[in-house]
């Protein structure tokens, strides 16, 4: 292939995709391969617009907020308006992994509560049986 095109096989190699992420991401019309075909055939727009979709996913933006950050890059205002949205989203992302955080820190922190009352009530069960035998 050459440096500006990709076969499907070189994107999920290069991005640690299946072939199923990128027709699904092709499909909600999130990438745009140029189509030889039954081919599919990847950009650098493509490969720029994946970066963003995998990067998004991993910070638990929705699909739905990502199509909107990405369409933002046309508006013409040199990504001001993209770069604007995207902290916004990022920042109540950041809110709701951090809340997740402080949940889950209390849960752990409460079975391991539970467990110490369950290791006394074995230890004084296991002292008990000693002591009737």
């Amino acid at each position: 292939m050459t440096e500006d095109l990709m076969t499907i096989r070189e994107m999920c190699d290069a991005y640690d995709v299946t072939p199923r992420t990128l027709r699904f991401y092709e499909s909600k019309e999130l990438l745009f391969p140029v189509r030889e075909g039954q081919k599919r055939l990847f950009t650098k727009r493509d490969r720029a617009r994946l970066k963003l979709i995998l990067r998004g996913k991993r910070f638990g933006f929705s699909l739905e907020q990502i199509r909107q950050l990405l369409d933002l890059y046309h508006v013409g205002d040199q990504q001001h308006m993209q770069l604007n949205r995207t902290y916004e989203i990022a920042h109540e992302r950041l809110a709701d992994m951090e809340a997740q955080r402080d949940e889950l820190t209390q849960a752990i922190d409460d079975l391991r509560e539970q467990l110490r009352w369950g290791e006394k009530v074995l230890a004084s069960m296991k002292d008990t049986k000693k002591a009737a035998e």
